[in-house]
């Protein structure tokens, strides 16, 4: 049920709430400030539904970073002056027009990062070693003991490359964790880094030649939507696999399903998509792929992380202090 919103003048400041929050994490915010939302319907109409003098007394925005916070939605609530993003990702505001209208952005770098990385290598594990096909020959009843009926050997992770797009906070995890697994590792990044021992590749395309696992961890935006195209793909080759944990905008799903189809490359592991909750049946269907719902970060540890993190960034708000996660505006 929506938290009932106060509007009386000595009321605490109003915050908006763009996505579903756990009932623990409302409470909380229910004690410190005047809390509207989740809204009812699909977001944003159901932002502009609300009565105008609601919407004028918003003052923070709390969302994710794949809903879209755009020109049209900062103007439909004249005293906003935070957008909170729970998570890394900010894709969905438009930090120009944020900036223009003196609004702050935040989010919760880092939180998460231990728990995507975590599941990065599980999906890593789960395609490289054929687990999917496995599970289906084992649920159809093929299995009959480890006589012939077994699986076709194939190559492990021992010695093989992990190529990483983007290594930043969870992409550093998924680095460390990939060489505990005895993996080389390698990066593409906006700028090489001096801090890590990994090799660098200067671009995306070289990087899907040199490695076995492209693994997908940059941050999204405009600037690399469709970035791991069919040239991606084919110069991963036959013998390569995809694993994405960013965004589904970062990988042509209809190349991908191309390239799987015709054998050009040798699978995929998958938390996001591009049409998200949307997952096309021709990646279901195949053997080669495994797949989860987006829930990458979905551990009680991120969750609590982000939640302390935007308290922060409130806290700081509201009492006009330096905001502790701010967003660098374009």
């Amino acid at each position: 049920m929506m938290p009932t919103h106060r509007p009386r003048a000595d009321a605490p400041p109003t915050v908006l709430l763009a996505a579903p929050v756990t009932s623990g994490f409302a409470q909380r915010l229910a004690e410190l400030y005047a809390v509207v939302g989740p809204l009812p319907g699909t977001w944003p109409g159901s932002l502009h539904s609300l009565a105008s003098q609601v919407r004028a007394d918003v003052r923070a925005l709390l969302t994710i970073g794949i809903v879209p916070v755009s020109d049209a939605e900062l103007a439909a609530l004249p005293s906003l002056g935070l957008v909170a993003c729970f998570g890394s990702g900010y894709e969905g505001v438009d930090r120009a027009a944020a900036q223009r209208r003196g609004i702050a952005v935040t989010h919760s770098p880092a939180a998460n990062a231990s728990s995507v990385a975590d599941l990065a290598i599980a999906l890593t594990i789960e395609c490289v070693r054929g687990l999917p096909a496995a599970r289906r020959r084992l649920l159809e009843g093929a299995w009959r003991g480890n006589a012939k009926e077994r699986q076709t050997p194939m190559p492990g992770l021992t010695g093989r490359k992990l190529g990483i797009y983007g290594l930043g906070a969870i992409g550093t995890k998924i680095a460390q964790r990939a060489v505990a697994l005895e993996m080389d590792v390698g990066y593409h990044n906006r700028r090489r880094r001096d801090d890590v021992p990994y090799a660098y590749l200067a671009d995306l395309h070289a990087l899907a030649q040199w490695c076995d696992v492209l693994m997908i961890s940059v941050r999204a935006d405009s600037t690399n939507r469709h970035a791991v195209d069919a040239n991606v793909l084919d110069a991963l080759g036959p013998e390569g696999y995809v694993v994405n944990i960013a965004r589904g905008s970062v990988v042509d799903e209809n190349a991908l399903i191309a390239a799987l189809d015709a054998g050009r490359i040798a699978g995929a592991g998958l938390d996001v998509f591009e049409h998200e909750p949307d997952v096309p049946s021709a990646l279901l269907a195949h053997n080669n792929v495994a797949v989860t719902p987006h829930v990458g970060g979905n551990t009680t540890q991120a969750r609590d992380a982000m939640e302390r993190m935007v308290l922060a960034n409130l806290e700081a708000f509201f009492s006009s202090r330096p905001l502790r996660n701010p967003v660098p505006m374009p």
